[in-house]
């Protein structure tokens, strides 16, 4: 019943460690890979008007929520100017207002969005709009449309399939005598939107413009662009006027809807408005902080990333030293490999990781080679053992001192992280040795020291692990992974990889009886 006990609380952390991670990575955005990198856009309105002299007063359409992107960061960048911002209907407004001012202005509006990765490209939801009225056209627009209207009609099932198709006779490269007429307003412009939606309110289907900015790296000079929605009984459904392409998209960024000048001015000539984007991609672990702060998520707030740098950095070091531990266990539980206690081996793998695997397997040898020399001196003088292990902590220490000494004047900053050495753990290292071979040999000696770096060697390769790193120090609740496979492994009593070796002759004898 134990034995079952320990599976069953395996398990159960096993699946909160997993459902942790499933949440952070799906909603937070939490990268499974330390190098996996998001495209982050940065979009910038710059608005130029000139004032007359007195009050001044700018209102600017900005985007609220554009579907198929997560708004990291904004920024309204002006001087002297007071700044709210407020929601109108589906879309936003910036409202810059100062008391006096004459000549150019300059006011710029600054966001920062990467795609969301859900794909979610859903349109803006509202209430479902009326049917609109009919228009009135002269005779011969009048006949032209109703004659294209119909045969759209006769090959279409629905709202969304009569738009699509309509786009295609208007799009058509060789139209007929009608469309023709109804394209002379002039082929993809607003005047040509806007008779669009004349056209598909003769048919009694609901219809608005809505401004997309087409996303491309490096423009200077961006314009927004004309598309239409239709309304299907249940949602907005953008299309690309030009082409006649359904949806949006992730290289256009819904900026509003309606067809209300996109900036008016009060106190002032008109403005001109330029676009400016670029692309650059953050690491993803970034993007989620920000996307965290920005839609005020608290989850952020406890976890590691809320602690300031220096601490983190200390943190990715201890977080590693569950899973050294693991190791060990693994290694003398089911390898039977013997060493030196359980802690001295994940200690010194820690240092490993600041002096170099080679530097510090040098270091470390050299250390208790002299270390087991002096201690050999010491017991020649009879000391009790509280003064001898004092002892060998001082001759330790001062050992250290001048490795890192000889390293300056021979120019090897590698000498220089010798500090790191658990000190404590190598005088207990150098006694437990000595130890060892005055009551068993040199042998067994050798065995538990080789025993000791080996596991260290190996314990280096697991906690200096990038992926694992990153893994950890981003999900801190696979830890309880790391305690559940180290209970597992806790009641495993069998036979040991290297009794298997050991025994091998009295494998082969018993296979012959």
């Amino acid at each position: 019943m134990s034995k079952y006990k320990i599976q069953f609380i395996a398990l159960i952390l096993i699946l909160i460690a997993g459902g942790a991670v499933y949440y952070k990575s799906t909603r937070m955005g939490m990268p499974l890979f330390p190098s996996q990198q998001s495209d982050v856009w940065t979009v910038e309105a710059k608005l130029q008007f000139h004032a007359t002299g007195g009050p001044a007063k700018a209102e600017f359409y900005i985007p609220r929520n554009p579907p198929g992107f997560v708004k990291l960061n904004e920024d309204f960048i002006s001087s002297n100017y007071g700044l709210a911002t407020e929601v109108v209907d589906e879309n936003r407004k910036a409202l810059w207002a100062v008391r006096r001012t004459k000549g150019k202005q300059v006011l710029y509006y600054r966001m920062e969005l990467t795609p969301d990765d859900s794909g979610d490209f859903e349109p803006l939801t509202s209430a479902r709009p009326r049917y609109p009225t009919v228009p009135t056209h002269d005779e011969t627009m009048d006949a032209a449309i109703n004659a294209v209207l119909k045969d759209t009609r006769d090959h279409s099932a629905d709202v969304v399939s009569f738009t699509r198709e309509l786009l295609a006779r208007l799009n058509n490269p060789n139209p007929d005598q009608n469309i023709s007429l109804i394209n002379k307003v002039g082929h993809g412009s607003v005047e040509w939107v806007r008779q669009l939606i004349n056209i598909l309110a003769t048919a009694r289907i609901p219809a608005r413009i809505v401004y997309v900015l087409p996303l491309q790296d490096r423009v200077k000079h961006g314009q927004l662009v004309p598309w239409i929605q239709v309304h299907n009984d249940f949602e907005w459904i953008a299309f690309n006027p030009v082409n006649g392409a359904q949806g949006l998209t992730p290289d256009v960024l819904v900026w509003r809807t309606g067809d209300d000048p996109l900036v008016t001015i009060k106190g002032g000539k008109p403005a001109e408005v330029d676009f400016s984007i670029s692309r650059h991609a953050h690491s993803q672990v970034s993007v989620a902080e920000q996307w965290a702060r920005q839609s005020s998520s608290r989850l952020m707030d406890f976890s590691l990333f809320a602690l300031p740098v220096q601490t983190q950095n200390v943190y990715r070091i201890i977080l590693m030293v569950p899973l050294g531990a693991l190791v060990i266990v693994f290694l003398r539980n089911l390898v039977g490999l013997a060493t030196f206690g359980t802690f001295m081996p994940v200690l010194v793998a820690m240092a490993f990781r600041e002096t170099s695997l080679i530097a510090g397997v040098i270091m470390f040898t050299s250390l208790v080679a002299i270390g087991l020399i002096l201690r050999k001196f010491l017991e020649d003088l009879h000391l009790l053992l509280v003064p001898r292990l004092a002892a060998v902590l001082t001759i330790v220490i001062m050992m250290l001192a001048a490795f890192s000494i000889v390293s300056v004047q021979l120019g090897i900053e590698r000498g220089l992280s010798v500090a790191l050495f658990p000190v404590v753990i190598l005088a207990m290292t150098i006694e437990r040795m000595s130890i060892v071979l005055e009551e068993t040999g040199s042998k067994e000696a050798f065995k538990l020291g080789f025993g000791s770096l080996v596991a260290a060697i190996i314990g280096y390769a697991v906690m200096s692990h990038e992926l694992l790193s990153h893994l950890i120090f981003v999900f801190p609740e696979l830890l309880l992974v790391v305690l559940a496979l180290t209970m597992l492994l806790g009641r495993y009593t069998g036979y040991r990889l290297l009794e298997l070796w050991r025994f091998r002759s009295l494998m082969k004898d018993a296979d012959k009886l």
